[in-house]
């Protein structure tokens, strides 16, 4: 046992110990974590960590990175003053937290102070019915076995779906568990791989002898002595899937076996033929596969996706999608994390800005404590999280996304092309929704290939839909796109320039302007905020009081003192001179507005 302040890693049972209540770590950022904890103090390079974890196998750099910021998720340690977890700029990392040895501790000790953190959950929330229905599905009684994918956008809770229902097991039933990882940059390069580490997970487990022999004895070529995945590598051309179907199916014969392959978009060409082959298999065996994965559009690309729908067609799987969570599952959330003590209107807050996503739930909770928004006031024993002042509005909190989560969407970004990133940059410069014809206004691009772009990217990404389409004034039809999440909006449009967003702004603007030539008014608010956006107030000011002037001519005299009121706001962003001129010619339009208005409106 390896213990550094609350936390304890428990390296003879694969888990994390934090104030005697255990953590489920999935095992290849376990084996990160393990790897740091075992060389505490000292700089270990990014090539030092992969070539620790991934022998002989080419992985990407960046996959070190998400799981840095999973493990800093459930540390609860920040990269900006580092507890645990320290980032060397491009050399690597460094595990700064004094590590003691405790052979003989079970679990690490209660920590006397209290935890700087909100107290962790001890259940899921809001997936009730779909563990449920997990548990149903059990091979506890008959010899039927069950594969059951689990999907949904990153960050909704698939794992910790698994993760209650493997705790429930744990409690309820004697059952082998054997769990492998897909990883991005491994698939297509090293068959089996998410297979081996869960045999290798199976073999290091309580029940792994007999797991040992049964795999030398039937299929020899699949049988792994030590625990990290390459350590079968040498027989990689002799396993055959129909030689590993028949050990799995020996192993849960008597005893329950539930093999995990998590991260299924990222999965080689061979385990998706072992999937399909545990399923089409017609010998009895107390046998359930759960695999996770993100609905990518690219999965149509690759074999996921039919298989998926093969097995559905022919009722030898299930599907459970996971949907964000509802409003009263959010708070029931945060109360549990803030011990009980949720202050009035947070609730709605964080449901609004995190949509429901559990793991935006967490991240918006964890800036607000970190901006000093959401405290813990009171001496030890009767401490309680309250606020300070009012919440902010969406617009004070864009552009200060908490760096881990906003690492998290940038690594989605980063695996684009650069014209694909500057075609989601371009429509994050509107609005969660965005249309075509603004993107290529933006990009200087032709409006039909712009279209056609952007419904490539449809069909790849699950973090972007196509929501419909809309008609122009001038008769001709655009596509409109929505963004699964305000927060990949907001990176989005924060990783462009000032200067490069200004322009693109404008084009739009003005584009905007051009569509609705000799009816400004009716878009006059977002032209507007887009001048407004790009730093060019007088603009912003003229399109309103032009617009206005069209209102009064239209009669619509409330709609013009609006156009007015907000022009005049705008002003206060000239310099002293210019400010005072101009804010005077809107007032004496105002006036005189207000002196033509009939009694009765005026009243009204």
């Amino acid at each position: 046992m390896k213990l550094f302040e609350s936390f304890g890693l428990d390296t003879a049972n694969q888990c994390l110990w934090r104030n005697g209540a255990q953590i489920t770590v999935a095992p290849m950022p376990f084996a990160v974590l393990r790897y740091m904890v075992e060389n505490p103090g000292r700089l270990i390079t990014h090539d030092e960590l992969l070539d620790a974890l991934w022998p002989e196998t080419y992985v990407q750099p960046q996959v070190l990175k998400t799981y840095m910021w999973e493990l800093r998720r459930l540390l609860g340690d920040d990269a900006r003053q580092s507890r645990f977890i320290q980032t060397l700029s491009k050399r690597g990392y460094r595990f700064v937290a004094p590590v003691a040895d405790h052979s003989d501790t079970p679990h690490p000790p209660s920590a006397d102070r209290p935890s700087p953190e909100p107290a962790q959950p001890s259940d899921i929330f809001g997936r009730d019915a779909q563990l449920a229905q997990l548990n149903a599905m059990l091979p506890l009684a008959g010899d039927e076995r069950r594969v059951v994918f689990i999907t949904g956008q990153a960050g909704i809770g698939k794992t910790a779906l698994v993760d209650a229902l493997l705790r429930q097991v744990s409690h309820s039933c004697a059952a082998s568990v054997a769990r492998g990882q897909c990883v991005q940059g491994v698939g297509g390069k090293e068959e089996f791989y998410p297979v081996i580490e869960a045999l290798a997970q199976l073999c290091a487990s309580p029940d792994g002898e007999r797991a040992c022999r049964t795999l030398a004895r039937i299929a020899p070529a699949w049988h792994v002595s030590g625990r990290e995945p390459s350590a079968a590598g040498h027989a990689a051309n002799e396993r055959t899937v129909g030689d590993l179907c028949v050990a799995l199916e020996e192993l849960a014969a008597q005893t329950p076996l539930i093999l995990i392959f998590e991260d299924m978009h990222w999965a080689d060409h061979s385990t998706l033929n072992l999937v399909s082959a545990l399923a089409r298999r017609r010998a009895p065996a107390k046998l359930m596969l759960l695999a996770t994965y993100m609905p990518r559009k690219a999965a149509a690309e690759l074999p996921l996706k039919g298989l998926i729908q093969d097995l559905l067609m022919h009722r030898l799987c299930a599907e459970i999608a996971l949907e964000p969570l509802p409003r009263n599952a959010v708070t029931e959330l945060l109360d549990r994390k803030l011990e009980h003590q949720l202050p009035p209107e947070l609730a709605d807050f964080v449901y609004q800005h995190s949509e429901g996503n559990p793991l935006f739930v967490n991240a918006v909770l964890e800036h607000l404590i970190a901006q000093r928004l959401l405290v813990r006031q009171g001496a030890n024993g009767t401490a309680q999280w309250q606020l300070r002042g009012p919440l902010p509005e969406h617009s004070a909190i864009e552009g200060q996304l908490p760096n881990e989560l906003a690492r998290m969407i940038e690594l989605e970004i980063e695996r684009l092309t650069p014209e694909e990133q500057k075609l989601l940059e371009a429509g994050s410069l509107m609005s969660v929704v965005f249309p075509a014809w603004a993107v290529a206004a933006a990009l200087k691009k032709d409006p039909a290939d712009t279209e056609e772009a952007c419904d490539e990217l449809v069909r790849r990404l699950y973090f972007v839909e196509r929501a419909g389409h809309d008609e122009l004034p001038d008769g001709t039809r655009t596509a409109f796109y929505v963004f699964a999440h305000k927060l990949y909006r907001e990176v989005l449009y924060e990783r462009q320039s000032p200067a490069c967003r200004s322009r693109r702004q404008i084009r739009i603007a003005e584009r905007l302007c051009s569509l609705f030539a000799g009816r400004e008014s009716v878009v006059a608010r977002e032209v507007a905020r887009l001048y407004e956006a790009a730093g060019e107030w007088r603009s912003a000011v003229d399109a309103l009081s032009s617009s206005a002037q069209q209102e009064i001519a239209r009669g619509s005299c409330s709609g013009a003192t609006e156009l007015f009121e907000l022009a005049l706001r705008i002003t206060e962003n000239f310099g002293d001179t210019e400010r005072e001129a101009a804010a005077d010619r809107i007032r004496r339009d105002l006036s005189r507005l207000q002196q033509a208005l009939p009694a009765t409106e005026i009243s009204e």
